[in-house]
């Protein structure tokens, strides 16, 4: 098969248009950084490449019948990097936000959020909270950027919000079960991931959706997120056609 050039986006590999059966793609965008220092460029243009990668998966991920596409954009352990770096991170979500707006609300595309929004600037949760508020109604790809996000902290906040909802009577005791847990989740209303894809050959999950990955199929590719394509993509989602997912029972 011929893959797309990552430095056109413009391009469609073959099989653009097929339906693979992956309903939920979750990616772990990780290289950027690695992407950039190879060519003896400052980490944050590693970062740049790297969202612009986010808007062509984006665009063509609808075309492979994916309908929920979540990424991993900033970890809570991603605030020990330099402060610089942070910063840029920061500013980089910002501009994302700012600039494709318009561009995601043409595609039919919703934008949510998950991870604890705290810690974040107060221009960045407004921004984040007026481009949910603008795409909710669109259905032709549910996007969703982990910022600040950690599955053990998610997995702490639900438990102390269904912790304080049972103690105010709001659920009974035999209604504290798994799925009164991930209603509280941050991902709630969301489906689990069928698929889990971490770039830049590191083959660690590093805390990223715990509870809801607990069944999902994982792959580990080389390749930096910066050189990530819409080809690659293809090539994995056929081999997840391959596999034999069974959850536990036999076939």
């Amino acid at each position: 098969m011929a893959l797309s050039d990552p430095d056109t986006p413009g391009d469609r590999p073959e099989g653009a248009e097929a339906d693979y059966g992956v309903r939920h793609v979750a990616i772990i965008m990780d290289g950027n950084g690695r992407w950039a220092t190879n060519r003896g460029w400052p980490r944050l243009a590693g970062h740049r490449r790297g969202a612009e990668r986010i808007k062509e998966i984006v665009r063509v991920a609808p075309e492979f019948g994916i309908r929920y596409l979540t990424v991993y954009a900033f970890s809570t352990e991603n605030w020990k990097r330099s402060t610089e770096e942070v910063l840029g991170l920061m500013g980089l979500f910002a501009r994302y936000i700012e600039r494709e707006a318009d561009a995601l609300s043409a595609q039919g595309v919703r934008l949510r959020f998950i991870g604890h929004r705290g810690r974040l600037d107060a221009k960045l949760k407004r921004l984040m909270a007026g481009i949910e508020e603008r795409t909710a109604g669109n259905s032709r790809l549910v996007l969703t950027i982990a910022i600040n996000y950690g599955g053990r902290d998610e997995i702490a906040r639900a438990a102390a919000q269904l912790a304080r909802d049972y103690a105010a009577g709001l659920v009974p005791e035999e209604a504290l079960d798994e799925l009164s847990f991930a209603a509280r989740l941050d991902t709630a209303g969301l489906p689990d991931p069928d698929l889990v894809i971490r770039t830049s050959g590191e083959t660690r999950t590093s805390n990223f959706l715990p509870w809801q990955a607990a069944y999902s199929e994982y792959e580990f590719t080389p390749t930096l997120w910066p050189d990530f394509s819409p080809g690659e993509l293809v090539e994995i989602l056929r081999r997840f056609g391959g596999r034999e997912r069974r959850f536990g029972g036999t076939k």
